[in-house]
């Protein structure tokens, strides 16, 4: 017999602790981000990345050996679609373009059993030789909503009387284009910002964890507006690490 494996991205969420998210599908490279210590959640991209169902499992068991949550981004809202990821292993379930109470509460009606939703009765790796998975299964799944359009920022109070959701992102891009057409392309217009900023303390102070994707640029701003979940692209940092290395290499040859 086994105890439920934690939710580790979770209870730091809920202990007001930063949460550090990248996105992969390569188990080696999930392995080596996991040895570092400093990654928190794989973001496993099912929406607009090359993700499939039957890669699920593995990239959560690899991210269950560093005590990485194993979260996923399906490609709707649908109920099925959020029991069905959890079914093959992931810890986590983040939906896009949550924009009413209603397509809320059918995120916490697919992610969540009974009764706190209506999660399809089936299996999944998470609960193998756990006697009493079903009982506390909703303990350590985590649900995430997405705050991408103008129409979930103005129905933003309604939204955030649904319970079961451990966080809303509220993120730059299709929030942009959603602004008009004068803002399409340009995700980091100071105007796109302000409404990040004042949607994210909304959030935190109903009492939700909140976050956004941030770099180096705007993570303190985003911490400050209540911010504690990061989506973050290392493969800039490679990129400047290299580009500093040469730069030392070439100066010292001079």
């Amino acid at each position: 017999m086994a105890e439920l494996r934690k939710n580790n991205a979770k209870h730091k969420l809920k202990n007001g602790e930063p949460v550090i998210a990248v996105s992969s599908t390569d188990t080696d490279m999930i392995d080596f981000l996991g040895s570092t210590g400093v990654v928190d959640i794989i973001w496993i991209e099912m929406e607009h990345g090359e993700a499939t169902w039957s890669q699920l499992s593995d990239i959560s068991r690899a991210c269950d050996l560093w005590g990485m949550t194993s979260l996923v981004r399906v490609n709707n809202n649908d109920p099925w679609l959020v029991g069905r990821a959890l079914d093959r292993g992931v810890q986590a379930v983040l939906v896009p373009h949550v924009n009413t109470k209603e397509e809320a509460e059918r995120l916490v009606q697919g992610g969540k059993y009974t009764p706190e939703g209506s999660r399809g009765m089936f299996s999944s790796r998470q609960g193998l030789a756990v006697p009493d998975y079903l009982q506390k299964a909703n303990d350590e799944i985590m649900l995430l909503a997405l705050i991408e359009d103008v129409v979930a920022v103005e129905n933003l109070d309604d939204i955030l009387t649904v319970d079961g959701i451990d966080c809303f992102m509220v993120v730059p891009g299709d929030l942009s284009q959603s602004m008009g057409p004068q803002y399409l392309g340009k995700p980091d217009h100071p105007d796109v910002e302000n409404i990040i900023e004042n949607s994210m303390k909304k959030i935190a102070a109903a009492g939700y964890a909140t976050g956004s994707t941030a770099g180096d640029n705007n993570i303190d701003r985003w911490v400050a507006a209540g911010g504690r979940m990061f989506l973050c692209g290392f493969q800039g940092y490679i990129q400047t690490g290299l580009e500093n290395l040469k730069t030392q290499a070439v100066t010292a040859k001079s």
